[in-house]
């Protein structure tokens, strides 16, 4: 197959997140198995109009927050008549409307959608922007079919007028060489609690540091390191200070900013636990990457997170905002040992079923049935 894909950045592009990380996974391996792929994103700094990424012919252009616009003008110029065979719209946040001038099959790959969530990241204007752009994605993808990356967006697609027979689930999976699927030893005197993720503020990480607050004296040992970047760290460290985790005397929240791919693994393998307080995602990987390194997540039960967590075996689950009920549940994994234990176990044994290569297999099944059902019609 020949294939373009459609997305707004690579995951070369500093502010890429779990969608370009799925994007890479699924589709340099579609390019391993002997497909070609090109990518088609928006530029950033420093890097090359054109390059081969991970088997992939990567086309950057235009800037992030007017790339949607191009991408019409693009490929009506120039896509179209090259001899793809099908072209993938990642949708993430904007969608690109391909069904309104795209003419060959058609695969929409769905993360997840914010819906009024963004308000809680963007300003009014913004997030107006954005929560309109998404009330159109029914109207134009009524009959696209699309790929879900959970049961969760499958089910927000089917409430929103996508036809449930148009959707397949290929869940996110993790990159198995890279995690070590064993119990680590934990210093049980000295608990780390993890936050790993970007530090925007849907991400609800203030939520953590208000929990921890309220159980902190029973565990003065216990402490929190959020890993991860981004515009809501100033506001998370004031909140460290507030109340009274981060003071001259007494320092029980460290942020560590970006780690490295590489570091990922040893990181979480020494966290007691990992906390992943989001008001929404699409999957929320970094729930089964811990798992995969013997490590008992906590998630607020809300859209795809619950879809990467089994509540009671691989993790517990506690309803979003309910800032006494998160407090509860890091009181049981801290005081808990045989719970801990039990949860470790499943954690691991839940992080097996989750394999790239078996999701690229299947959205290769995916684009070859579209191009199929496309002839046909």
């Amino acid at each position: 197959m020949n294939i373009l894909v459609l997305n707004w950045q690579d995951r070369m592009n500093p502010l890429s997140g779990g969608a370009e990380t799925h994007l890479h996974e699924i589709f340099s391996r579609v390019a391993a198995a002997g497909h070609h792929v090109t990518l088609y994103c928006s530029a950033f700094e420093g890097a090359k109009a054109e390059e081969m990424l991970d088997g992939m012919m990567v086309i950057r252009e235009g800037a992030r927050n007017t790339f949607n616009f191009g991408v019409p003008r693009r490929y009506r110029a120039d896509f179209r008549h090259r001899a793809f065979d099908i072209v993938i719209d990642d949708i993430n946040k904007i969608p690109f409307y391909t069904p309104l001038y795209v003419r060959k099959p058609l695969l929409a790959i769905a993360h997840h959608l914010f819906g009024t969530s963004i308000f809680a990241e963007a300003g009014a204007i913004a997030g107006s922007y954005v929560y309109g752009a998404e009330m159109l994605l029914p109207h134009v993808y009524r009959s696209t079919p699309f790929a879900a990356v959970s049961d969760s967006t499958k089910a927000e697609l089917v409430q929103k007028g996508i036809n449930a027979e148009n959707i397949t689930v290929i869940p996110n999976c993790i990159n198995r060489e890279q995690f070590p699927f064993t119990l680590p030893k934990h210093h049980d005197l000295t608990p780390i609690i993890t936050y790993f993720g970007r530090l925007k503020r849907y991400k609800s990480v203030h939520h953590l540091l208000q929990a921890f607050a309220l159980i902190s004296e029973e565990f003065p040992q216990a402490s929190i390191r959020i890993m991860g970047k981004g515009d809501a760290e100033a506001d998370l460290r004031r909140e460290a200070e507030h109340l009274g985790l981060n003071t001259p005397s007494r320092r029980q929240v460290e942020f560590l900013g970006f780690i490295p791919e590489e570091r990922k693994a040893a990181m979480l393998a020494e966290s007691h636990c990992v906390v992943n307080p989001s008001m929404k995602e699409g999957w929320g990987i970094i729930n089964v990457e811990a798992n995969a390194c013997g490590v008992p997540v906590i998630a607020a039960n809300v859209p795809g997170l619950r879809d990467a967590v089994r509540h009671g075996e691989s993790g517990l689950l506690y309803e979003y905002g309910d800032i006494p009920a998160l407090a509860e549940a890091l009181r049981r994994i801290l005081r808990d040992r045989v719970l801990h234990h039990h949860l470790q176990e499943g954690a691991v044994a839940f992080a097996k079923h989750f394999d790239w290569e078996t999701s690229a297999k299947e959205m290769m099944n995916r684009m070859e049935s579209c191009i199929v059902s496309h002839k046909s019609t």
